[in-house]
């Protein structure tokens, strides 16, 4: 009996690695045959790629030449690698290291695309590294308000009401006031009293916090609505902020490929950094980090030991708003300069996506929210490109990359174990 009940998980571990070794195999070889078959064909002869790696207008830096390669050969040299490796997938799998196989046939297949999108012209790909790093921006601090949320056990769907209150706020505080810095301080002060309503109403009253969430985004949607229709468009002058400029770094931002993407940003971005650093440390290597991931995994075994479970929620759910409202306020303060109806379009459900797929970690959201920024710039290039793809697929890109990467993750990545539960004190 006791062998028995040794042996029958590895069965059930070995049955979900074979299943996984076969999917993976098959969509392998499917993006082989699309690129050979797909993006392959409809190229003219000795066509070339050209892709820029250097910013325009750049003077600074080293003179890195463009990179130039034959559109057709590369695409069916990248088909070939794809068929390989789901062919090896298929008969013997890649063992632990599948997930940096899963990587290589991803990137190897976006680099054929974009191949075949910029066949006889020239693109700039240091110009879609760099869109990609600032469309992921909003997503990384939605996604960090989730962290802060979930490692304490609360659920916040209330994300994309938050960037929206926030890029609001910011841009009427930031006109009238005349001052963006006393803008950005307004939206993250709206954002950290929506998520002090959601506390109430998840934490205080057991309400459900799915329902919740939803409850404070329809809000949110709404009154901005009504307010930017009804106000912003009668006085003007309090939708028109001044943007932060863009501080390039010394020395850092002449760094190739990675300067001009980290280094050339405005305030948003160095604030990023400064807070997936900072909650990284916090989480991880604290008490503070200790018992919030203490309350979030077991509540009743913090509160035996003298944490104050329903406190530590309270505080980090408002400490989730404040940074949701920080990046919505780079919608209108950091990006465009003007607050448009529904202008987050998505961005704080997205940012969900990308702490799941970070794990739950600052970093892994971060590294995450690259992928769907790089989904958002490559559909904005392409458009701008005129390929030929209808504009309508175009911009559901970011959005079915959302849905196959969450999809994808079902099964494989584990919660905070008391993520989403209320808790009653005893």
């Amino acid at each position: 009996m006791t062998a028995a009940v040794q042996v029958a998980p590895a069965v059930i571990v070995d049955r979900a690695a074979i299943r996984r070794q076969r999917i993976l195999g098959v969509v392998y070889l499917v993006m082989a045959a699309a690129a050979a078959f797909v993006l392959g064909e409809g190229i003219e002869p000795g066509a070339s790629s050209t892709f820029l790696l250097k910013p325009a207008g750049s003077q600074g830096g080293l003179d890195i030449p463009p990179l130039v390669v034959p559109a057709t050969l590369t695409i069916y040299l990248i088909a070939g690698l794809c068929a390989a490796l789901g062919a090896i997938q298929l008969v013997r799998g890649f063992g632990s290291r599948w997930t940096v196989v899963l990587g290589v046939v991803v990137v190897a297949f976006v680099f054929a695309f974009l191949t075949w999108a910029g066949a006889g012209r020239s693109m700039s790909l240091i110009g879609i590294l760099q869109l990609t790093v600032q469309k992921a921006l909003p997503i990384t601090f939605g996604a960090l308000s989730g962290v802060l949320c979930e490692r304490s056990g609360v659920v916040n769907i209330a994300i994309e009401g938050m960037l929206l209150a926030g890029a609001f706020s910011g841009a009427v505080v930031g006109s009238g006031t005349g001052n963006n810095i006393i803008g950005l301080v307004a939206a993250a002060l709206v954002g950290g009293a929506l998520a002090g309503v959601l506390a109430v109403l998840a934490i205080r009253y057991r309400m459900n916090q799915i329902v919740a969430g939803t409850v404070i985004n329809i809000l949110a949607a709404g009154l901005t609505s009504f307010l930017a229709s009804r106000v912003l468009q009668a006085h003007r002058e309090l939708n028109e902020p001044t943007k932060f400029a863009s501080i390039p770094l010394p020395l850092l931002s002449d760094i190739p490929i990675v300067g001009p993407m980290f280094f050339s940003g405005n305030i948003f971005m160095y604030m990023l950094f400064v807070l997936i650093g900072l909650i990284h440390w916090a989480l991880f290597h604290t008490r503070w980090g200790l018992r919030v991931r203490a309350v979030g995994e077991h509540p009743r075994a913090a509160d035996t030991v003298g944490i104050n479970v329903l406190f530590t929620r309270y505080r980090n759910v408002i400490l989730g708003g404040i940074v949701a409202g920080v990046g919505g306020a780079y919608f209108t303060l950091g990006s465009t300069g003007s607050f448009v109806h529904d202008m987050t379009g998505g961005r704080g459900f997205i940012g969900l996506a990308a702490m799941i797929f970070g794990g739950w970690t600052p970093i892994g959201a971060f590294l995450a929210s690259l992928v769907f920024g790089f989904a958002d710039a490559l559909q904005a290039r392409l458009s701008i490109l005129g390929a030929a793809v209808p504009s309508e697929f175009l911009l559901m890109v970011p959005y079915l990359v959302t849905i196959v990467v969450v999809a994808g993750l079902v099964g494989r990545v584990r919660m905070p174990a008391a993520d989403g539960m209320p808790y009653e004190k005893e």
